[in-house]
């Protein structure tokens, strides 16, 4: 039988839902609306006359050479930074799910760098990547590796990838580990006594059971990866070397901050909403149909 809350004043629900619906009208709605709103019109960088252009500024979007690239940028960052993100943090996850002694400690360590904001954790991988007093560059210069990001698109890329999904793991690992806690261990142990090596018990029962847990997790690094490794970027390459990490989060603010084209900004910023809702939509259209409940 289907319980439902009644309430005396009918006034109640609306006064509870005001101050989400309320903070959702400010910051999501209004600026969504601001932003399609300019988008049509060419403004002068100080804000004192704008011209109606109609869809001017998106025909002159499409046929930049510099934002097309751009695309091709946030896609394979984007895909790199939730790739790697979500396997370190199910392989942290499962082995934290197996240690005995010391539990709490391990699990509190690698929660902590969800704690780093986006542009420290960028600074701290600079440091460690630094060609001339950096570890990592110390230890690849030895290897024979030629590190120096500030010239080299790719390793610019590189290290804004393993940058941003390090901020991640922290988040992934909470909601992987919580999902493998609530696996019922007899199902594992039954089919541990029915002769099943640990990778087998892992693929046919585990990651199925997690299913709920990793697209729920795909959702939130696409649109991490997008929106809030703007901090990371900025930080680190400023959308260098030569544009190699011009992702269009940034690009955004280049052109409109610096550039101080506010029109053509504000076109790039609804694309890029459209772009996020569009991935956001198919993920649960499509993606959702094989997940195991």
């Amino acid at each position: 039988m289907e319980k439902r809350v009644v309430f005396h004043n009918r006034w109640l629900p609306y006064a509870l839902l005001a101050p989400q619906i309320l903070i959702t009208l400010v910051f999501f709605i209004w600026p969504a609306f601001q932003a399609l709103r300019q988008s049509l019109y060419l403004e002068d960088p100080f804000g004192l006359s704008s011209e109606f252009v109609g869809l001017e500024n998106f025909a002159t979007l499409f046929n930049d050479q510099q934002y097309l690239e751009s695309m091709h940028i946030t896609a394979v960052f984007s895909l790199s930074v939730t790739t790697l993100a979500l396997t370190s943090a199910l392989y942290l996850a499962v082995q934290a799910d197996r240690v005995l002694h010391a539990a709490a400690v391990y699990r509190t360590l690698l929660i902590w760098p969800y704690a780093v904001a986006p542009a420290v954790a960028g600074i701290l991988w600079l440091l460690l990547f630094n060609p001339t007093l950096g570890v990592l560059a110390y230890t690849l210069r030895e290897l024979g590796v030629d590190w120096n990001p500030a010239v080299n698109g790719d390793q610019a890329m590189l290290m804004v990838i393993i940058a941003a999904a390090w901020k991640q793991v922290s988040y992934n690992f909470l909601f992987f580990l919580a999902g493998l806690q609530a696996i019922p261990r007899s199902l594992i142990e039954a089919a541990a006594i029915d002769g099943a090596s640990p990778a087998r018990r892992f693929w046919t029962i585990v990651f199925p059971l997690l299913t709920p847990t990793t697209f729920f997790l795909v959702v939130i690094n696409i649109v991490y990866a997008f929106f809030d490794t703007f901090g990371i970027i900025h930080a680190v390459t400023n959308g260098g070397p030569a544009g190699a990490t011009n992702i269009l989060v940034y690009k955004v603010f280049n052109d409109g901050f610096i550039g101080l084209d506010l029109g053509y900004s504000a076109a790039q910023s609804v694309i890029l909403m459209a772009i996020v809702i569009t991935l956001t939509v198919i993920q649960f259209r499509y993606i959702e149909r094989k997940v195991h409940y």
